[in-house]
C-alpha cells in the first residue's frame, strides 16, 4: 500500500512538473509570438507607408538591408513563437519535434557565425578597410553597392576614409576623379533641418580641411557602437542560453506527453 501511494504521489509531482513546462513554455513562446509580430509589422509599415518614409529608407543602402533584416527576424521569431506555442498547450509531438528542430538549426547557426567571426576577424581590421576602399571606391557611381554603401556612411556619421581623407590618395576614386582630393559624400553640409545643401563643395573637394570632414569612419563607427556591441554581445549570451532553455524544456514535454 505504502508503495503505491509513493508511486502515485511520484507520479502526481511528474505531472504537475510537465504543467508547470508546459504553461512556461506557451507564455514564453507567447512573448516571442507578440515580438515577431510587431517587428513584422513595423518591417510590413516602413515598406508600404504611404507618406513618403519608404523613399527616405530606400535612399539610404543601410536603412533599406535593416528593413529586410527586421523583417527576417521578424518573420523567424513569429514562426518560433506560433510552433511552441500551439506545441506546448495541445501537447502535440510533431510541433513540438519542429520547434526543437529550428531552435537547435538556429542555435547551430549562431555558433557557426560566431566561430566564422572569430577566425575572420582579421577582415575587420582599419588596414583591411582602407585597402579595400582604395581598390573598390568610385565616388559617384550610386549603382555600385560598395561605393553607395560607403557614401551612405560617410554622410551619416559625418567622417570621410577609413582613418581620414588621406585614404583616399593613390586610389581608385583619384584615377576616375582626378581633380578632386575627396568624394562629396566628405563635405560638411549645412544643419538646417530639410537642407542638404554642401556648405562649400567646390572648396572641399579641392581638399579645403574646413569644408569636409576629417575624422575617419572606423573610429566614428567604432564610437558610436561601442555600447551596443557590449549590449549585442550580452543579448546574444542571453539568447543562446535562452534557446538551450527552450530546447531542454521542449523535448522534457515531448518525452513526458504520453
Amino acid at each position: 500500500m505504502g508503495q503505491g501511494e509513493a508511486s502515485a504521489r511520484g507520479t502526481t509531482m511528474e505531472g504537475d512538473c510537465l504543467s508547470c513546462i508546459k504553461y512556461l513554455m506557451f507564455v514564453f513562446n507567447f512573448l516571442i509570438f507578440l515580438g515577431g509580430s510587431f517587428l513584422l509589422g513595423v518591417g510590413v509599415w516602413v515598406l508600404v507607408d504611404p507618406t513618403g518614409f519608404r523613399e527616405i529608407v530606400a535612399a539610404n543602402p543601410l536603412l533599406f538591408t535593416g528593413v529586410y533584416i527586421i523583417l527576417a527576424m521578424g518573420g523567424m521569431l513569429f514562426l518560433l513563437g506560433f510552433l511552441g506555442c500551439c506545441g506546448a498547450i495541445r501537447e502535440n509531438k510533431c510541433l513540438l519535434l519542429f520547434f526543437f528542430m529550428l531552435i537547435l538549426l538556429i542555435f547551430l547557426a549562431e555558433l557557426a557565425a560566431a566561430i566564422l567571426a572569430f577566425i575572420f576577424r582579421e577582415h575587420l581590421t582599419r588596414e583591411y578597410f582602407t585597402k579595400e576602399l582604395k581598390r573598390h571606391y568610385q565616388g559617384y557611381n550610386n549603382t555600385d553597392v560598395f561605393t553607395s554603401t560607403w557614401n551612405a556612411i560617410m554622410t551619416t556619421f559625418d567622417c570621410c576614409g577609413v582613418n581620414s581623407p588621406e585614404d583616399f590618395k593613390e586610389s581608385l576614386f583619384r584615377l576616375m576623379n582626378p581633380k578632386e582630393m575627396v568624394p562629396a559624400a566628405c563635405c560638411q553640409q549645412t544643419s538646417q533641418p530639410g537642407d542638404m545643401a554642401y556648405l562649400s563643395q567646390e572648396q572641399c573637394l579641392s581638399g579645403n580641411m574646413m569644408f569636409r570632414h576629417n575624422k575617419g569612419c572606423y573610429s566614428a563607427v567604432v564610437d558610436y557602437f561601442e555600447l551596443y556591441i557590449y549590449v549585442a554581445g550580452a543579448l546574444a549570451i542571453v539568447v543562446l542560453t535562452i534557446e538551450l532553455f527552450a530546447m531542454v524544456f521542449a523535448m522534457c514535454l515531448f518525452r513526458g506527453i504520453q
